[in-house]
Formats: C-alpha cells, structure tokens, sequence
C-alpha cells in the first residue's frame, strides 16, 4: 500500500484517534504528579535578574564596563537564523521585545524565537496546506481554490505567532487587573504600619505569589530594580512598562510624585486602591452587559427552531390526522 492509502485508511484514521485519546487521556490523569511549580522558576528569574542588577551596580561603581541586564543564554538555531537573514532589521525587534515583555517574556531569546517563528510557521502552515490539498486531496476542489487556500494558510501562518502573543498579553492582564486591587490595600497596610517601600512590596510579593504569580513577580522585579538602580523613578517607569495597564501605571505615577515631592504615600496608594477597585468593577459591569447581545445569535439558530418544532409538531399532527 502507498502512504497515500495508509493514510487515508479509516481504520488506519480510527487508530490514530484512538491513540491521540488514550495519550490524552493519560497526560491528564498524569499532569498533577508531573506538574512543577511555576513560582520557583519565578522566583529564580527574579533572584537572577537582581544578581544581574547587583553586578551592573558594582561595576558602575568600579568603573569598570557594566555587564548587559538581558539574558546571556540566549542563542541556538533561532539566532542563527534570525541573524542570518537579518530578521532584526527587517521586523521592529523593539516592539517585538516590548509585545513579549508584556506578554511575560523577557531576555533575548524570546525575541529571537518569535522571530524565527514569524519565518517559519508560514512555510510550516503553507507545506501542511498542500499536503493535504495536493497529496491527500482532501475536498472536491478545484485547482483555483486550492490554491487559494494554500496561499491562505500561508497567509494564516503568518499572523499566527502575533496572535498568540497577544493572546498572552490580554489573559495576563486580566490576571494583574484582578490582583492588583487587593495587592494595593496590603501594600498600604504595610506602609502606614511603618515599612519602607521595599519592604513592604517585597511583603506583598509573598501574599500574592500563591494568588497571582505574575504580579508577585513584577513586585520582585521592582524590588530588586529600587534596590539597585540609581534612579528609584526608573524602577516605577519599568513596572508600568512591563505591565501596561492604566490602573498601574497611575500608580506609578503617584509613587514617583511621592518620591519627589515627599507626599504622604498612605493617602495615595488609598485612593489609587479605591479607583483601582472601581475599574475592576467596571469592568465586569461592562461584560455582564456584552452578554445579552452576544447570546442573541446562539439563541436564534439554536433555541428558537427546537421552539417552533416543539411547538408547531403537535398541531402539524393533528392536522394531518397523525393522533387518530
């Protein structure tokens, strides 16, 4: 038999479905046991990222050359690649490593990999295309349309890795939105306690970590940022940065008024907390009114026909004499 008829074999396909579930099946009944904690690799990079800062601080100091913040393991295929055809010139790697920075990635092999993938998942996706359409040749098509949805899947491939790092952004903003409130009423409760701003940022790092890691460890970087930089105003301009959300970066902008103009932080950070609550209250206002409209068409094709069958079958019958 050809690779042609092997695949598409039903039996051969019920197999492979067959085998897919039972791999399914096992991952998850496996994931808990396999499934490592996320806040030790966390914390690791937040510990690596201030020993980095650490270093730059000594050697400034020393006046010697300050080593790069970025991640020195960076390289392998994907930087060769994108260094061999030049991909950082060619695409804005700024707004690359920006998008990815929000998106919770940093260093530069992120950006490298994005890069590389924005090269090949068009041709990854565009030969998967024609495999099917040309080989197999799934569907009666013509030659018109298979090109077309050849060059489509090209097209599709393309934009892929874009939307993926989008998607990443929007579920970790949402996660820092949600968190970010109850994260602002235990730091004003560590600052009028007495704590400095450090400590109490590295405290609330600890209350939120099991909650929101990610914003446990935006606060860690923050840190390790007022610890060591020179300018403290940097160390807040980066976390409104990394963040990228309104609510944050206000925020910040009344820390940085409180470190140059000495106004008292506590009365701040309280109505920053107040109106970061209320946004957030805003928003799930603003969702829970998107829902009539949405649920709108699922309920014309779906509900209404099964009413009227529900409806009109009995006086069909009993017109066409089906109860007699």
């Amino acid at each position: 038999m050809s690779f042609v008829d092997i695949v598409t074999d039903r039996q051969n396909q019920v197999a492979l479905l067959a085998a897919v579930a039972s791999a399914a099946t096992a991952f998850t009944l496996l994931q808990p046991v396999l499934q490592t904690d996320p806040m030790k690799a966390r914390a690791k990079k937040v510990a690596d990222y201030k020993e980095r800062l650490r270093q730059q601080s000594r050697a400034e100091i020393a006046g010697k050359k300050a080593p790069s913040l970025r991640n020195a393991a960076a390289g392998g295929a994907a930087k060769s690649l994108v260094q061999q055809f030049k991909l950082l010139e060619i695409f804005d790697a700024q707004s690359a490593a920006k998008r990815l920075t929000l998106a919770g990635l940093r260093g530069e092999r992120p950006v490298f990999t994005f890069m590389a993938a924005r090269v090949l998942t068009p041709v990854i996706a565009l030969c998967v295309a024609a495999f099917y359409l040309y080989v197999l040749q799934i569907g009666e098509f013509g030659n018109l349309v298979r090109l077309m949805l050849t060059c489509g899947a090209g097209v599709a491939g393309f934009y892929l890795p874009n939307l993926y790092v989008t998607n990443l952004i929007k579920k970790r903003q949402q996660a820092l939105q949600l968190a970010f409130p109850d994260s602002l009423d235990l730091l004003l409760i560590c600052v009028e306690s007495g704590m400095s701003i450090e400590a109490a940022l590295q405290k609330v790092t600890q209350e939120v970590a099991a909650t929101c890691p990610a914003l446990a460890e935006e606060y860690g970087l923050t840190t390790a940022e007022l610890s060591y930089l020179q300018d403290r105003k940097v160390a807040y301009h980066n976390l409104g940065e990394r963040t990228g959300l309104e609510g944050i970066k206000a925020v910040v902008t009344a820390l940085i008024q409180c470190e140059t103009y000495g106004t008292p932080l506590g009365s701040s950070l309280r109505v920053m907390a107040a109106e970061n609550r209320e946004i957030r209250m805003q928003t799930a206002e603003k969702k829970a009114a998107a829902l009539p409209p949405q649920l709108t068409v699922p309920m014309i094709l779906f509900f209404l026909p099964v009413l009227f069958v529900i409806i009109l079958t009995p006086a069909a019958g009993s017109a066409m004499g089906w109860f007699d």
